[in-house]
């Protein structure tokens, strides 16, 4: 594949593509949720962390055969079964290093009323739900061995005085292409095919984060189908602490959210820019980077790649500015006089709708072919940066880009709107984080991941995003949650006091 290939496949996709991180639950009972090969020991292993994991009816009790005849005769939408036409289709996910996974079931719900009859089948079987939004889980838990409760098909987006209601299956593209009509936007990410709910679920760190938050930020309310089968809306004043939960407790934990609703922006022009340097750059570019990127003004979003493929290396500046050309040259100056000269440069105006689908790697393609997802297997690890790299991280980083193999290293940069709201405010805690780290590579062996990873933790900390969930993590809580952990665990237990969603990784 050629080098903008590679960008966007590589490195602009996976901004919002984990964004179904944590949205589906852990595989039937007594089955071990990864098996072996990808999701055992081995590239993407997880240990033997919830092997055996236990229904809804609880451990020690007989649950009768699954009646998947009755469960398709309640629902509106399609359930889809092993021998099933289209089953190969409906059991995959984006990445296809989970293509060995079989569902006993995948339900296409069309309402509501849809997952609380999956709920109720899943709580009288013992089989276990997977929830499924975009499924772009970077540990292939958007599916299961039992039934994976897929929302794709609940995927309108409407607007109204100032504020969007979204379908939790809606597509990011669908999401960018259907409020561009009216003018305005939400925060959020450039994979096109992400699904909205694992997104904002999780956070949502996007592309223009520093100006206008997260994605769950402008989040004032979500619908979630709890364990029981009731119907919730929950925001500021009904079920807080559930609505507190949906803003960065990632997906899968207490509930099945089926729509979001969300205070929009204004869709202004963006300038669109890309500088690359030679890779005899590249400590000198983190360097200067990682001082300059998160206390830029808001309207500044910018994300540093390191990136190998093959013989090939490059450094890659990317990003987003709320104004024109020219303010962003002046703001650029002093970047580039600690670089160096880039080896080329593109900055350009547009309108926001096409700015996201540059950011998507879809600006020569139409939204409905932006809407296909590309399929090629990952494997990622994240951290978040909370100083800066001091020499030997630097030195640490570029040299472990450089080594063989097909990968890369994001740095997407935090502060602004992100950093003024409090940690305790939303379940997302990294609010004092100064960027984002995702390493990200080609395929599914985890070695050379592993290996950076290790060597930048004593620099980084303990620190990673819910949303690029990582199989390896032992201290995920902490990692993922920080002091939000506590109440995390006190929603869930009053929200799913039996523990029917039940992830390798749950609350």
């Amino acid at each position: 594949m050629d080098r903008r290939d590679f960008l966007h496949l590589t490195a602009l996709a996976p901004l919002a593509l984990a964004a179904d991180a944590r949205t589906p639950a852990a595989p039937a009972t007594g089955a071990r949720p990864s098996g072996t090969g990808p999701y055992g020991p081995g590239p993407h292993g997880r240990g033997a962390r919830g092997a055996e994991l236990v229904g809804a009816l609880g451990a020690g009790r007989s649950a009768p055969p699954p009646d998947w005849a009755r469960l398709r005769g309640r629902l509106a939408g399609t359930l889809v079964l092993p021998g099933d036409s289209g089953y190969d289709d409906a059991r995959r996910l984006v990445n296809p290093a989970y293509d060995r996974i079989r569902p006993g079931g995948v339900a296409y719900c069309a309402s509501p009323a849809d997952v609380s009859a999956c709920l109720a089948f899943a709580r009288a079987s013992g089989v276990a739900v997977t929830p499924r939004s975009g499924g772009h889980s970077y540990a292939g838990w958007s599916t299961g061995t039992g039934l994976v409760i897929d929302v794709s098909r609940m995927n309108t987006v409407s607007y109204a005085a100032g504020r969007a209601t979204i379908g939790a299956g809606a597509k990011l593209v669908d999401v960018y292409d259907r409020l561009a009509r009216h003018g305005v936007s939400i925060p959020a990410g450039s994979c096109p095919t992400v699904g909205i709910a694992g997104l904002a679920l999780g956070g949502g760190i996007g592309v223009v984060s520093r100006k206008y938050g997260l994605t769950c930020d402008t989040l004032e309310s979500v619908r979630v189908v709890t364990a029981d089968g009731r119907l919730l809306t929950a925001d500021a004043t009904h079920h807080s602490g559930l609505y507190w939960a949906c803003r960065g407790g990632g997906g899968g934990n207490v509930g099945v959210a089926v729509s979001f609703t969300f205070r929009t922006h204004a869709a202004r022009d963006l300038t669109v820019f890309f500088l690359h340097w030679p890779w005899s750059r590249a400590a000198a570019a983190v360097r200067a980077w990682q001082s300059w990127a998160p206390s830029a003004p808001d309207e500044l979003w910018s994300s540093l790649h390191l990136a190998r493929e093959e013989r090939d290396l490059d450094v890659l500046l990317v990003g987003t500015y709320v104004g024109p050309k020219a303010s962003l040259d002046r703001l650029l100056a002093p970047l580039v006089a600690r670089v160096g000269a880039p080896s080329s440069r593109s900055v350009r105006t547009t309108s926001y709708q096409e700015a996201m689908m540059i950011m998507a790697g879809c600006s020569s393609r139409s939204v409905a072919q932006c809407r296909r997802p590309r399929r090629e297997a990952f494997a990622a690890k994240s951290h978040l940066a909370y100083a800066e790299l001091p020499a030997d991280g630097v030195r640490r980083l570029v040299d472990g880009v450089a080594r063989g193999g097909r990968h890369a290293v994001l740095l997407d940069a935090l502060g602004g709107a992100v950093g003024r709201v409090k940690p305790a405010a939303t379940a997302f805690p990294h609010r004092a984080a100064l960027y984002s780290v995702q390493y990200y590579a080609k395929g599914t062996d985890r070695t050379w991941l592993r290996r950076l990873h290790g060597e930048l933790t004593p620099h980084f900390g303990e620190h990673a995003y819910v949303n690029y969930v990582d199989p390896d993590l032992t201290g995920w809580r902490g990692a993922y949650y920080g002091p939000n952990a506590a109440r995390l665990a006190e929603v869930k237990s009053t929200y799913d006091p039996d523990r029917l969603f039940r992830l390798p990784q749950g609350v």
